[in-house]
């Protein structure tokens, strides 16, 4: 199986925004509900947000009204806007099928730091 490819982290201060991108295999992008994990050094890896497959999002509390994920399934591409990010948000961010579950990916580093 192929694993999802994650981009768009970096460094970026409080109260700035970020944008992340996942690609994911076609068939299996197009069939799933997708979603972004994140893991911090010292933790385990938890669900930030999940989004199904017509498109309806479901959110982590601390996350919610500063993130939005979304997807584009013409490009079979999983997207995570955030916006006014914390330095508790800090982390390792991963994209993930919730149905058909894939190898995990290298995922993309996010540090939030002034």
């Amino acid at each position: 199986q192929v694993q999802p490819v994650e981009s768009g982290g970096g460094l970026v201060q409080p109260g700035g925004s970020l944008r992340l991108s996942c690609g994911v295999s076609g068939s299996i992008f197009s069939s799933s509900s997708m979603a972004w994990y994140r893991q911090a050094p010292g933790k385990q890896r938890e669900l930030v947000a999940s989004i199904s497959i017509r498109g309806s999002p479901s959110y982590q509390d601390s996350v919610k009204g500063r993130f939005t994920i979304f997807r584009d399934n013409a490009k079979n591409t999983l997207y995570l806007q955030m916006e006014s990010p914390k330095p508790e948000d800090t982390a390792v961010y991963y994209c993930n099928s919730l149905s058909r579950p894939l190898p995990w990916g290298q995922g993309t580093q996010v540090t939030v730091s002034s």
